[in-house]
């Protein structure tokens, strides 16, 4: 059966955050059911719908941004009362709108994850994890990294009272009461959590989590170890996982999974074996969806998805068809209730345009008087700065409340603009003087009408770092602008990993010194990503890298006074060992830096580059020949006499440009990083060898692997 949903637009509220809209139950079998929403306003709405218009049935006052809004009651009875999570305060309201809970908890820092069960509230801020029971405080669990979303399994079916945090590190932490359990890694960051099938599965123990990267999983928390049911990859390129939902929408007794995307796209999968789900629909909204339910909204009998947008546009997808099959009464029917609604949208249009004249002149009187204050509007700009393992490029995404005009894109460090294919607003570049100040990139987007959402993409180099800003212009009066700082960090094209090949080639790099723990953590933080910017508990600390051009890795121990950091690339040591002495001298604390440097290693990192640069040098020869022989073609009429090698690259032509467009400076960048090898390399002995580079460079044009190897190795 083919799924046909049909689009309607309800209403919008403020800017929503994460999992801050659900459907009340229903009083009924097939009776439709009130929405309840919270937003950034910090306003809770009830609506419910009568005659295709939807009718409130409660609104709350402004107040703190709403973080969570979960729907919570007694075990084994309707969950219809409404709790939010606003600052560090729990509140509860029933479904009519009366507040019957005001919770202030011990939390120093704003709730960001919320999870109910029948007396007992799961409440996660950053890094602290506070479970009470009866507004009891009962456990507490300090993580490792910043706690996403939080979930526990159903006590019903467990019999236990089991939380799990989805954690930024790629873990899935399992409590028992204050205790850790266990670790469950993940493909990437979870971002979201839910019960499978929305109780558990028949075990109960099943949960759905959903990670930043797009990746989606199944996972079965048993009392000992976990056990891993399925995984779907990210083959489309797709947003980041915001929302999951279970709901029977096909209406043959098994629920679909539902989830919604940070690019907007909406996904519906199907069990049709039990292996693991199919996508069976999909549709692309403008913005990134924040909360999505299934349920019965607009009318009796007819199931929808409901979305929550970003930008507070509560959306459904709707069973019920928009135009039905019938005689002439039934259309007659249809289109005086179209009229009905055509007429009272032109009233509220013109109310609306009526208010924004009466505003703007309001405006302009108060301007000019002699009183006058100046007033900058302010907007919402939800942003994401992450690398993307796939292509080793990071991914900047800024959504806006309203319409975009134009994003300014300036960095202080040479990086790179990749093409993104979703991106239609306009590109120029400026051409700017990197020398006095230090400025390397300079472009203008200049966005279409209606557009919320820009995705930009960029490679950086590591060992050069600095800072990217965006100045982002909506489409308002007076304008005004915001500017968002992103660090570009000295290795930053390394990803956290949780283990690393301990057989390979390594250079070690050692540093002792009268520094705290703190303070060579902070130093950790500024060079790599994805470190915790919180202190980890405890005397010492290993994290592992992997690097995601090369496949390189790097291993980081140290406690207080010293610190030790291994990796099969000699650059990535050099990077290190400069950075971190910069870092210890205006800190003015003197560094005893030792090393140990395994000749193997330079071997092994020219095995790991050279089939990326054979690659891209093939790719850019068959670019270059691509317009003599479509020439040749031309001419001769046919491509009979070619030889078939240049056939077939005729007949690619389209993908090798587009492959080559998306990847610009590609080879100049594996050129840098086997000259950067080259110098380092010898850096370490105490030999400048930047008078052979111009050799190295013209050699690398075609040259075999051993070659390049014999010329490493005969430099000494």
């Amino acid at each position: 059966m083919e799924l046909s949903l049909a689009r309607v637009d309800y209403l919008q509220v403020g800017v929503t955050a994460q999992k801050t809209m659900r459907l009340l139950p229903a009083s009924g079998r097939a009776a439709t059911q009130k929405v309840v929403v919270g937003d950034q306003d910090g306003v809770v709405t009830c609506f419910g719908m009568k005659k295709g218009e939807p009718v409130p049935v409660f609104k709350t006052l402004p107040g703190q941004k709403i973080a969570r809004l979960e729907l919570g009651g007694a075990l084994n009875t309707p969950q219809e009362k409404i709790f939010v999570a606003t600052g560090s305060e729990v509140r509860g309201f029933t479904k009519r709108g009366k507040q019957f809970l005001s919770f202030e908890t011990n939390l120093t820092e704003n709730i960001k994850a919320m999870h109910i069960s029948g007396a007992d509230l799961f409440l996660c801020a950053s890094y602290i994890y506070n479970h009470y029971c009866d507004c009891k405080d009962k456990h507490y669990y300090l993580s490792g990294d910043k706690i996403n979303d939080v979930l526990c399994l159903p006590v019903d079916k467990v019999n236990s009272i089991t939380p799990v945090l989805a954690c930024q590190d790629r873990l899935l932490r399992v409590l028992q009461g204050s205790d850790l359990l266990y670790e469950v890694e993940v493909p990437g960051p979870p971002t979201v959590l839910a019960l499978n099938n929305g109780n558990g599965g028949d075990s109960g123990e099943e949960i759905v989590y959903g990670t930043s990267d797009g990746k989606l999983g199944l996972t079965q928390i048993t009392a000992s170890a976990p056990v891993h049911k399925w995984e779907i990859g990210n083959e489309k390129k797709r947003g980041g996982i915001l929302c999951i939902d279970s709901f029977d929408i096909v209406g043959d007794g098994v629920k679909e999974l539902l989830v919604g995307r940070d690019d907007g796209v909406l996904e519906i999968y199907s069990f049709e074996s039990v292996d693991e789900p199919v996508l069976r629909y999909d549709y692309a909204l403008s913005e990134s969806i924040a909360s999505v339910q299934g349920g019965c909204v607009g009318k009796d009998g007819y199931d929808e998805v409901l979305a929550s947008t970003y930008s507070g546009w509560l959306t459904g997808l709707t069973t019920e068809p928009v135009h039905r099959e019938g005689g002439s009464g039934e259309e007659l029917k249809l289109s005086q209730e179209m009229q009905s609604k055509i007429s009272s949208l032109r009233n509220e249009l013109e109310h609306l345009q009526m208010k924004v004249l009466q505003e703007r002149e309001k405006y302009q009187q108060s301007s000019q008087s002699s009183t006058a204050v100046s007033s900058v509007p302010a907007f919402s700009v939800n942003d994401k700065f992450t690398l993307n393992k796939d292509d080793a490029s990071y991914s900047l995404i800024l959504e806006v409340q309203t319409a975009i005009d134009n994003v300014l894109v300036q960095s202080d460090v040479p990086i790179d603009l990749l093409d993104v294919d979703k991106n239609s607003a306009v590109v120029s570049f400026s051409s700017c003087d990197s020398e006095p100040n230090s400025n390397f990139l300079l472009a203008t987007y200049r966005c279409q009408a209606n557009t919320t959402r820009l995705e930009l993409k960029i490679r950086s180099i590591e060992g050069q770092y600095g800072t990217l800003q965006a100045y982002v212009t909506p489409r308002i009066q007076p304008k005004t602008c915001q500017v968002h700082q992103y660090q570009i960090k000295p290795l930053s094209l390394h990803q956290r990993t949780h283990s690393i090949d301990h057989d390979r080639p390594m250079n070690t790099l050692m540093l002792k010194g009268q520094f705290s723990f703190a303070e060579i953590h902070s130093w950790v933080v500024f060079c790599l990503p994805e470190v915790p910017e919180k202190t980890p508990a405890g005397d010492s600390v290993t994290f592992y890298f992997q690097n995601t051009f090369l496949g390189t890795q790097l291993e980081s121990s140290y406690r207080k006074g010293e610190g030790c950091f291994k990796s099969d690339n000699i650059s990535t040591i050099s990077i290190l060992k400069d950075v971190l002495s910069k870092e210890a001298t205006k800190r003015k604390i003197n560094l005893n830096i030792s090393y140990d440097i395994n000749e193997e290693s330079v071997r092994h990192t020219l095995k790991l580059i050279h089939p990326k640069l054979e690659y891209q040098q093939l790719l850019a020869k068959k670019v270059h020949l691509i317009d003599a022989l479509r020439e040749l073609q031309v001419h001769e009429g046919n491509v009979d006499f070619l030889l078939p090698k240049y056939r077939s690259i005729l007949e690619e032509a389209d993908q090798l440009l587009e492959e080559y467009k998306k990847q610009p400076a590609h080879l100049e960048r594996l050129y840098g990083m086997i000259t950067d090898l080259f110098i380092d390399k010898f850096k370490f002995k105490g030999t400048n060898v930047k008078t052979k580079v111009p050799l190295l460079l013209e050699m690398l044009d075609g040259c075999e692997q051993d070659g390049l190897i014999a010329f490493f190795e005969a430099a000494a």
